[in-house]
């Protein structure tokens, strides 16, 4: 099974519900940190890193002696990654797809392909947690070709958390798709609603079984509550607004080895998202 937890804005405590989820489910259980961009899931459950590669994606490189400057590679790219200017091609690198349909329309086969670094995968295991996670090389535009890459390296016969990136673009939808349910990790705040209902609207447009939790539960008011009573999603856990809860984040401590009693509350969590796959 896959659980993708989730949350249309950052700082709703998405990595706090993925790593303790993990923690108290234990040995089995994969955690892959797909919050490419800006990775913090190591911070709580320092794992002992086995392995590092670099991730690449192809980019067209054009052989000017072949080249007879008819337009065909720039016409099909829809992004302008290349384009024919007087008598030269010129690629940008950057705003490549990597769709491969400029390699494909050349009539003199005069573009190839060649590899652009885009940031590295790295391994590890904690206390028989498998992990992984994507870094994303600073100042490169989109996440979605390393997100893949990290879930590609997952194992389909074992329970995998998903930690995805905030919000509702592209890369949120790469770290959801496929995934057997979505834990929606939300706060009771006017600007954690707003976010909340985008979030609830791609995760329906994809058609994935979901619930809440409600982080910081008792501040705010219950208009987040209101909203999943209505729309019919459950919320299957509230975190309330507590000093050690934040303190043990602040330093980076796991929940569930601060709080002991807190593990067999993620453990009812996972049954209650096993119970609503199964009757999915």
């Amino acid at each position: 099974m896959i659980i993708s937890v989730a949350s249309g804005k950052g700082g709703t405590g998405k990595t706090t519900v993925a790593t303790n989820l993990a923690a108290s489910l234990g040995e089995g259980v994969q955690l892959l940190d797909c919050d490419v961009e800006q990775p913090n899931a190591h911070l709580f459950l320092a794992p002992e890193m086995e392995d590092s590669d670099i991730v690449t994606v192809p980019v067209p490189v054009v052989d000017e002696e072949k080249c007879t400057l008819c337009g065909k590679c720039a016409e099909i790219c829809q992004f302008k990654a290349i384009v024919v200017i007087g008598e030269t091609v010129l690629t940008f690198h950057e705003l490549c797809h990597s769709c491969g349909g400029c390699v494909k329309v050349c009539p003199e086969n005069a573009i190839g392909e060649t590899g652009r670094e885009i940031g590295i995968v790295e391994k590890g295991h904690y206390n028989g947690i498998e992990f992984i996670h994507g870094s994303l090389r600073v100042g490169e535009a989109m996440s979605p070709p390393l997100i893949r890459k990290v879930r590609s390296l997952g194992a389909p016969d074992k329970l995998t958390i998903i930690d995805a990136p905030p919000g509702t673009s592209c890369p949120v939808i790469a770290a959801m798709k496929g995934a057997d349910f979505v834990l929606l990790v939300t706060e009771p705040t006017p600007f954690g609603l707003y976010d909340l209902k985008l979030a609830v609207g791609a995760v329906k447009i994809l058609d994935i079984p979901h619930g809440l939790v409600i982080n910081r539960s008792d501040i705010g008011d219950d208009r987040v509550r209101r909203y999943a009573q209505e729309e019919g999603i459950p919320v299957l856990m509230e975190i309330p607004f507590d000093r050690k809860i934040a303190e043990s984040y602040s330093r980076g401590e796991l929940l569930v080895e601060v709080m002991p009693e807190w593990k067999d509350r993620f453990v009812s969590l996972y049954g209650q998202i096993s119970e609503s796959v199964r009757g999915s």
